[in-house]
């Protein structure tokens, strides 16, 4: 089925969450993230217990209603259902791409890493509905050990990929990078510390929409 997906996707990585008042921390950032029209959100949280996942994700799901925002979970597909969430994003080491789909059907959103240097083996065959793109810069959000591809290996992916696959830039992508990004065949930015780093992520969402549309 296809999909349609916004520009921009913020990733909320748990490592800015505050241990104290969380549940309002993570209410007000929800609300305000809603009054900017945020289209779809990624909660990742790497190191957290199931029960603060649960918890972390109840809250977001409150404040960002089913059919407003796209709630999407890192990792954890066995949860998607369990917490109300529209999908998952899934990595090597997590659940297969195919295994994903099994558990959550046709109807929820399942994305996974496509490529760096060179698209992942079989990836296009994937039963997914986006494929992750990177890291096109350098990031300290996200744990990885490959190097930076750089726009232009975000154009490269694009020409092994073909028009049809949904792709989406990940990993150090800033306001004044963003547009290149894009330009060079990408059709989602995820962007986590760019937003998430501001004192007020809703405002600089509403920048980047600004500026990228």
């Amino acid at each position: 089925m296809a999909r349609s997906f916004p520009k921009i996707y913020p990733i909320l990585d748990s490592s800015i969450i505050p241990a104290i008042r969380r549940k309002e921390f993570l209410r007000r950032l929800g609300e305000s993230l809603l009054g900017a029209d945020v289209a779809m959100l990624e909660y990742r949280n790497k190191t957290g217990s199931e029960d603060e996942v649960k918890s972390d994700a109840e809250v977001l799901r409150s404040a960002l209603p089913v059919g407003k925002v796209k709630l999407i979970l890192d990792d954890r597909a066995d949860l998607v259902e369990a917490v109300g969430f529209d999908g998952v994003h899934v990595d090597a080491g997590d659940v297969s791409p195919v295994e994903a789909r099994r558990l959550l059907g046709p109807d929820r959103i399942v994305g996974t890493f496509g490529g760096g240097d060179a698209l992942v083996a079989d990836i296009l065959s994937a039963p997914v509905d986006y494929l992750s793109v990177g890291p096109v810069f350098a990031t300290r959000t996200k744990q990885t050990t490959k190097g930076p591809i750089g726009i232009e290996g975000v154009r490269r992916l694009r020409g092994a990929a073909g028009p049809g696959p949904v792709l989406v830039g990940v990993a150090g992508i800033t306001l004044d990078t963003a547009a290149g990004v894009l330009n060079a065949g990408a059709d989602v930015i995820a962007v986590a510390e760019a937003l998430f780093g501001h004192a007020d992520p809703a405002a600089e969402y509403l920048k980047w929409v600004a500026a990228l549309n």
